[in-house]
């Protein structure tokens, strides 16, 4: 970076939502940004989970951009290379490279109140930005549990986001942590080759086959030479999922049959009862994100695979301990065990006006207006911020209504003209969010009876929209000026950014 780089716009992380909002910029005539990402390349969670297995759970024609259509996708439910590639072609098509700042991690941005600016220091040089646009994703980095005597486990320790590709698991005794969407798609993966699998469960998951398929050459064919079809494909896809949300947020009773065809699912592939009842959930379908696997279920029946109805709760040498004080030796312990979703890493490096913390802000829970401001950070929006998530559909569609809230913020301050910042009011923000929470009491992911990583510490829902992507997309479509505090450069203060 040059000694002082100043932009107007520095968006951070280079997954779907950092590459989205920079394809949007350039469509809105803003060249002057940079996007900051960590690793080497884009690709986000895509580029860093890379297990063996890992594929979508939403399929390939509504887990792309709408402005970037995709005629080609070679299976109905893509895999993680095949997303991954499809990023590094958005990149490419857009010419979104000489705005990218690899190797470029984000140690600290500062809000510069006397400049209007946010000051930021990376792990190669600082620069300073108007607006500060967040795509980080809350699914970026990896949460393993602080498990007593893990620190001198002999064997191998990975987190399935950051798989080791060199380590041979072939004949091994492997532990696999948690029962997540990771891990129902690493345990068919790696059950043919390992010598052994336990498999620690604490909470079973509802899993529904996975209709996947080859997209035929004709079909591909069709999408190319007549785009609208592709389209069309897309639109049913959504319309089905929009349907769908009524059940999950205001009639979970109604979600009673998809467990039953779930049940169905599972005995047919699980025929001893003992097991059986181990991996039978407890609570409403749906609670929990609803897993999608023909073959996690097989993989669980084959007799080199153990499931402990219990989580790891101490490591003894090469001893592996459950909470119900079942033991076994492993030779190598892989947790699927998520990520830091209601406390993103993050939010510790973004200091606001007032000298404190996002995570400070937040710590009594996240929260921010339309999913993108936080009060007391001016000219800062995320992308996949508080309550966007989707529990039955693709953030695709979330990430693209918050691209046409950030494309408005950028031409409001366009229209206020001079060194102008947009500072959202706490009680804007308070508003947004009591409706929001308002919504969610009937939703299924508060009252199914689970627990889950939607919920933060105290058991707020901080993380899911309770509402249609339709209602989110008129929510987001433009900025209410009346929802935020305008700031300008302080009588007296020096108002050249590079002063």
């Amino acid at each position: 970076m040059a000694e002082h780089e100043h932009v107007r716009v520095a968006v951070i992380g280079s997954g779907f939502g950092g590459l989205g909002a920079a394809v949007r910029l350039r469509r809105e005539g803003v060249t002057d940004f940079v996007v900051l990402e960590r690793a080497g390349s884009v690709g986000g969670t895509w580029r860093d989970n890379s297990y063996p297995g890992c594929a979508c759970d939403v399929p390939s024609h509504l887990y792309s951009f709408s402005f970037a259509p995709h005629p080609d996708w070679p299976r109905t439910f893509s895999g993680q290379e095949h997303i991954r590639a499809y990023l590094e072609h958005v990149t490419d098509v857009f010419g979104l490279r000489p705005h990218l700042r690899f190797d470029s991690e984000v140690k600290m941005m500062t809000w510069n109140g006397a400049k209007l600016r946010w000051d930021i220091e990376t792990s190669s040089g600082s620069l300073s930005a108007d607006v500060v646009v967040s795509a980080t994703g809350p699914l970026s980095d990896p949460k393993i549990p602080e498990v007593p005597g893990l620190d001198s486990f002999p064997g191998k320790v990975f987190h399935s986001a950051r798989w080791d590709h060199d380590y041979d698991l072939r004949g091994k005794r492997v532990a696999m942590v948690g029962t997540g969407a990771s891990a129902i798609q690493i345990v068919p993966a790696i059950q043919p080759e390992v010598g052994h699998l336990t498999l620690f469960q604490r909470t079973p998951p509802w899993v529904l086959p996975r209709v996947d398929r080859a997209i035929t050459g004709p079909e591909r064919a069709l999408h190319r030479a007549l785009p609208f079809t592709a389209k069309a494909r897309r639109g049913l896809l959504w319309g089905i999922r929009e349907l769908q949300v009524q059940a999950f947020t205001k009639h979970p009773d109604e979600l009673g049959f998809v467990e039953q065809l779930a049940k169905r699912n599972m005995g047919r592939a699980i025929k001893d009862p003992a097991l059986r009842a181990k991996l039978t959930p407890d609570y409403r379908i749906g609670c929990k994100r609803i897993l999608l696997s023909s073959e996690y279920y097989p993989a669980l029946a084959r007799p080199n695979v153990h499931v402990v109805a219990s989580g790891l709760s101490e490591i003894r040498g090469s001893t592996v301990v459950a909470a119900d004080g079942s033991e076994a030796e492993v030779d190598a312990i892989i947790f699927g065990t998520g990520f830091h979703v209601t406390d993103m890493p993050i939010a510790e490096r973004v200091v606001g006006a007032e000298g404190k913390t996002l995570a400070e802000a937040w710590k009594g829970g996240m929260e921010a207006l339309r999913g993108a401001s936080a009060a007391g950070f001016p000219n800062w929006l995320t992308i996949i911020g508080p309550n966007t998530g989707l529990g039955n559909s693709s953030m695709i569609l979330m990430i693209e209504s918050q691209l046409n809230y950030m494309a408005d913020f950028l031409r409001q301050l366009d229209v206020l003209g001079g060194r102008a910042a947009l500072d959202a009011r706490p009680g804007a923000v308070a508003a947004w969010n009591r409706r929001v929470q308002e919504r969610m009491r009937r939703t299924v992911w508060n009252t199914g009876g689970c627990t889950s990583w939607y919920l933060d510490p105290s058991g707020r829902n901080t993380t899911i929209w309770p509402g249609t992507t339709t209602e989110f997309r008129r929510a987001t479509r433009r900025v209410d000026l009346a929802e935020y505090e305008l700031l300008r450069v302080p009588a007296g203060e020096a108002a050249e950014v590079g002063a």
